[in-house]
């Protein structure tokens, strides 16, 4: 083999390392993409850090609420990021359970665990989701085992606050009171901040059987 080619030929030793290196010198970021159960919520995270000049310094501020925004029909809601757990970007296979009520698609297994799978837009509205592409399942802590809850479409994380909540409005349809505190207006998108801990702890929503 030629010195010429020897020298053309890339290290072993060098790859990754040796680009990372490069790039801090240069000022760039080297992000480790995060892999399982998390990997869309810190990729919301991270996207949204990144077109937000000042967040890093304020994200510990009083009054800050950092949630993910949803669609359930034509409603926009908003929950904190602390009440849900994963989100699955593919409603995944169900089985069904007899005498149960509509809105309770079934129980799924989700690598290894069983979860029971709610049609929120059934559950709210009494209209049944149309799974879509854009369609996704927010998995949520409650007392006996997680639920996923089927949900039209994601619209990202929301970061609120004080000042943004200054001009919110209560709920005027009366179903949603219990779970939607209050909803505020971001930009062109009027959000529904949902409680997931009452909806969870709702006395309808627990008694799913016939």
């Amino acid at each position: 083999m030629s010195k010429k080619h020897f020298r053309n030929k890339p290290h072993p030793e060098r790859g990754e390392s040796a680009r990372a290196r490069g790039a801090a010198a240069e000022g760039v970021v080297v992000e480790t993409q995060p892999r399982g159960a998390y990997a869309l919520l810190a990729d919301y995270e991270r996207r949204s850090l990144a077109h937000d000049p000042g967040v890093p310094e304020q994200i510990e501020a009083p009054g800050l609420w950092r949630a993910i925004g949803f669609r359930v029909g034509d409603r926009y809601f908003a929950s904190g990021i602390d009440e849900i757990s994963e989100i699955l970007i593919s409603p995944p296979p169900v089985t069904s359970i007899p005498s149960t009520r509509p809105w309770l698609l079934g129980v799924a297994n989700v690598r290894g665990n069983l979860i029971a799978v709610v049609d929120l837009k059934q559950f709210l509205f009494e209209q049944r989701t149309h799974i879509t592409s854009r369609a996704r399942v927010l998995v949520v802590k409650q007392a006996g085992g997680n639920v996923g809850l089927l949900v039209d479409e994601l619209v990202g994380q929301r970061n609120m606050t004080d000042a943004d909540r200054a001009g919110a409005e209560g709920e005027a349809d009366p179903g949603l009171a219990r779970f939607v505190t209050e909803n505020v207006t971001m930009g062109a998108m009027r959000l529904g901040r949902f409680s997931m801990v009452e909806l969870t702890h709702a006395a309808e929503f627990q008694h799913a059987a016939l």
